[in-house]
C-alpha cells in the first residue's frame, strides 16, 4: 500500500491513457453494430462515418504512447463497458420499435460525453506535465467528439426523437 504514494500526475496521465486507448477500440467493434440496428439512413451514415473517426482518433494514441514512449495498450473500461452494454440493451428491447433510433443516439450520445470528459482531463495533464507534443492530438480527438456529439444532438431533434414518440396512448 505504501506504493500508492509514490504515484504521481505521470502515471494518471498514462493510466488514464490506457482506459480511452482501450475504450476507442471497443467503441471501434460496436460502431458497425449500431450502424446495423439503426432505421434511419442518415443514422447508419453516422455511425459508420464515426468509425473511421474513431479509426484516427486511436491512431492519434498510438502517436501519444509514442511520445511517451511506452507500448500502446488498453486498459479495462468498466464505464465504457457498461455505456455498451446499455446500448446492447437498447438494440435487444427496442428492435423494430418507432423509439430504435431515439435510443441508439442516446446511446452513443453517453459515449460521447465520456470521450469528452475523458479528452478534456487528459488534455489539462498533458498541459500540466508540459507534454507539449500530445496536446494537439489529444486536442484534435476532443474536437471530433464534441463536433459528432453535436451532429448526433441535430439527427435526434430532426427526426429520431419525434418517430420514437409515436402516437399518444388513449
Amino acid at each position: 500500500m505504501a506504493t500508492n504514494s509514490l504515484k504521481t500526475l505521470d502515471d494518471l496521465f498514462l493510466d488514464t491513457l490506457k482506459d480511452i486507448y482501450f475504450a476507442e477500440k471497443q467503441i471501434l467493434k460496436a460502431l458497425p453494430k449500431l450502424a446495423r440496428a439503426a432505421q434511419s439512413e442518415e443514422g447508419k451514415a453516422g455511425f459508420l462515418q464515426h468509425r473511421d473517426e474513431t479509426q484516427g482518433q486511436i491512431e492519434r494514441l498510438e502517436q501519444v504512447f509514442e511520445i511517451l514512449d511506452k507500448p500502446a495498450r488498453g486498459k479495462t473500461c468498466e464505464a465504457i463497458q457498461g455505456i455498451l452494454s446499455e446500448g446492447e440493451e437498447i438494440m435487444e428491447e427496442f428492435k423494430g420499435s418507432p423509439a430504435l433510433d431515439a435510443g441508439l443516439i442516446s446511446s452513443a450520445q453517453a459515449v460521447e460525453h465520456y470521450e469528452i470528459a475523458r479528452y478534456g482531463t487528459l488534455i489539462a495533464w498533458a498541459n500540466q506535465l508540459g507534454l507539449t507534443d500530445a496536446v494537439p492530438l489529444l486536442q484534435a480527438t476532443l474536437e471530433e467528439e464534441k463536433a459528432t456529439d453535436a451532429k448526433l444532438t441535430q439527427l435526434a431533434d430532426a427526426q429520431a426523437n419525434a418517430k420514437g414518440k409515436g402516437a399518444k396512448a388513449a
